[in-house]
């Protein structure tokens, strides 16, 4: 199970961290990956720790974006700065016990979080 939260409404310039803890399964053995979907839009990658920890970004999120894991709390982290209004998304958290490749495809992952809302104005 995937439970999110950390969402909200920020300005532009703006931070937030949104988290995704797991519970059934340890989250530094599976290759976890956010995804995000704009109203009117196709759901889209954002970054991943893949398995054996290597982290990819798309190029809209690299360099604004780190996503990281607690394993201590079994927590995926995805810190965003500098946000922008077209960063406004619902954003889901996703994970696979295989290596999903590409680390993008989003028919690879099979457990995904309720989502949680970011909005930038």
């Amino acid at each position: 199970q995937l439970v999110e939260s950390g969402g909200g409404s920020v300005q532009t310039g703006g931070s937030l961290r949104l988290s995704c803890a797991a519970s059934g399964f340890t989250v530094s053995t599976y290759c976890m990956a956010r995804f995000r979907q704009a109203p009117g839009k196709e759901r889209e990658a954002v970054a991943a720790v893949v398995t054996d920890g290597i982290k990819s970004y798309t190029h809209s999120a690299k360099g604004r974006f780190t996503i990281s894991e607690d394993k201590a709390k079994n927590t995926l982290y995805s810190q965003m700065d500098n946000l922008k209004p077209e960063d406004t998304a619902m954003y889901y958290c996703a994970a696979d016990a295989k290596a999903v490749a590409p680390w993008d495809r989003i028919g690879g992952y099979t457990s995904w979080g309720q989502g949680t809302q970011v909005t930038v104005s």
